[in-house]
């Protein structure tokens, strides 16, 4: 469920107050926020305690940098979830030579292995986005995949295919949809 327009101004202005120190508006931003951003550094590390480490530097940031948010340029909860994929890239990319273990379920491990019930479900779950992403057109593949997968930036990923900033932007998000589309049904 999508915030309403006063939802979304508000937050827009208890954002603004902590950026003028409001520790109370800081609180409440945290107490309203966390959890989504949280939810999006644990989707991209895929690690508890790497995700607890980057949402404790999100709002680090955020308490000194959001004097800087302009509501006029992007949301509130845009601008947070962007700051927290930025941070998660970041960390993504210290981790680059030993990447981040994907974390394993105690259930599905049997002598330090996955079950084969485990596997088998793992296996199924890539042949399906496998099968997804191969529906997407070659370049919007190769960035859906750099992205999300290795880290790039969106910047980055525009230099590499020589297209506009906006461009890749649009390219992922139409992607994204079709992914999810693709994987819902």
């Amino acid at each position: 469920m999508s915030a309403s327009p006063a939802e979304r101004e508000e937050l827009s202005q208890i954002l603004t107050a902590a950026g003028h120190g409001d520790q109370g508006a800081f609180t409440e931003l945290y107490r309203r926020t966390s959890s989504k951003l949280f939810g999006v550094c644990l989707r991209m590390l895929r690690d508890r305690g790497e995700a607890e480490d980057v949402l404790q530097e999100i709002y680090t940031t955020v308490w000194r940098r959001a004097e800087s948010f302009d509501p006029a340029r992007a949301s509130a909860i845009t601008w947070l979830v962007t700051l927290g994929r930025n941070k998660a890239i970041d960390r993504l990319r210290q981790h680059r030579e030993a990447p981040v273990a994907a974390p394993s379920i105690a259930l599905d491990l049997v002598d330090g292995q996955p079950t084969p019930a485990a596997n088998a479900e793992r296996s199924q779950e890539r042949q399906r986005l496998e099968r997804c992403l191969d529906a997407l057109e070659p370049r919007h593949k190769a960035a859906v995949r750099a992205a999300f997968f290795s880290g790039a930036t969106y910047n980055e990923l525009a230099a590499h295919c020589s297209v506009p900033l906006a461009t890749m932007k649009s390219w992922i998000r139409r992607s994204l949809i079709r992914l999810r589309t693709c994987l819902e049904s």
